[in-house]
């Protein structure tokens, strides 16, 4: 292939389908209506946006700034994700819940899937209901340190959800833990020629192995461990876990582990708690 294969092509609103093939995830989101009921509303333009550092984990949400999810969330501040599985009854279902104009009484009048309660503590109608077809639901408030900004121009709303809480499945729950094993989750490549939306089957993921290059040796990881907290101490054992993580991600995985470590009131990081972070889960194993 050369330069002479590719084609520009217009930029148009909308760029990441009409200009582009750009496969998005699938979610429900679920938010609470003036009245109290819930409101389900299909969402693509939903990612990760923080992923690191201890209770600031958050998504980036883009929504009309007119439309029954932007205007819940920004009066109750909460909100849940629903990962559905890949089914093709799901995705038509979605579909009809994202006429947009519609209230969320007449939308849910459409509604295939099952509410149940939020998994938050509360008093019972301050969280909306989660949907409990879903692989796995990340329960958000709006971050309390990033507004929600609208763009006057566009009617685009751009919300950051901090994620307070995941739930999933006790089957994959099983499977995230163990590392064997992968949801059917559902991709979308949006809306395309005035008709239809486009989803494509989920299908079996293989997976790379790390290159053995990358690594660093058991001296660099001493060395940033000695300068990252003089309060907390490493063994050996624990620095040879992470020897494969690349330097430029090695002060991170470091002041991370530290973070942690002062949080579980432990002063010296063995072998045997680098393994319990790295499962990112040990307290939910040993319940």
């Amino acid at each position: 292939m050369t330069k002479n294969d590719f084609e520009e092509i217009r930029i148009l609103d909308n760029f990441y389908q009409t200009s582009s093939f750009f496969p998005m995830p699938v979610v429900l989101v679920s938010t609470l209506s003036e009245d109290g009921q819930t409101n389900l509303g299909p969402y693509s333009l939903c990612f990760p946006f923080r992923i690191a550092g201890i209770g600031k984990w958050a998504m980036k949400l883009n929504a009309r700034s007119d439309s029954n999810t932007a205007v819940n969330i920004q009066r109750t501040g909460v909100c849940a994700l629903n990962f559905i599985p890949d089914d093709k009854k799901y995705m038509e279902a979605c579909v009809q819940l994202g006429f947009p104009g519609e209230s969320t009484e007449d939308k849910m009048k459409h509604n295939k899937f099952t509410l149940m309660p939020s998994t938050r503590n509360g008093n019972g109608n301050e969280y909306p209901e989660i949907v409990q077809e879903s692989i796995q639901v990340f329960e958000c408030s709006v971050a309390e340190d990033i507004p929600i900004w609208t763009d006057e121009e566009t009617t685009e709303c751009h919300m950051v959800l901090a994620v307070e809480k995941i739930v999933m499945q006790k089957k994959w729950k099983e499977a995230l833990i163990k590392g064997e094993g992968f949801p059917p989750i559902p991709i979308d490549y949006g809306f395309r020629n005035n008709v239809n939306f486009w989803f494509t089957k989920h299908s079996k993921p293989y997976k790379v192995p790390l290159p053995e290059r990358k690594g660093i040796d058991i001296n660099s990881v001493r060395y940033a461990v000695d300068r990252s907290d003089p309060d907390i101490k490493w063994t050996d054992e624990a620095c040879e876990k992470i020897v494969k993580v690349p330097r430029i991600f090695l002060n991170r995985v470091v002041q991370g582990v530290a973070e942690q470590a002062r949080k579980d009131g432990v002063t010296l990081v063995t072998g045997e708690y680098m393994d319990k972070m790295r499962d990112k889960r040990s307290q939910e194993k040993e319940s």
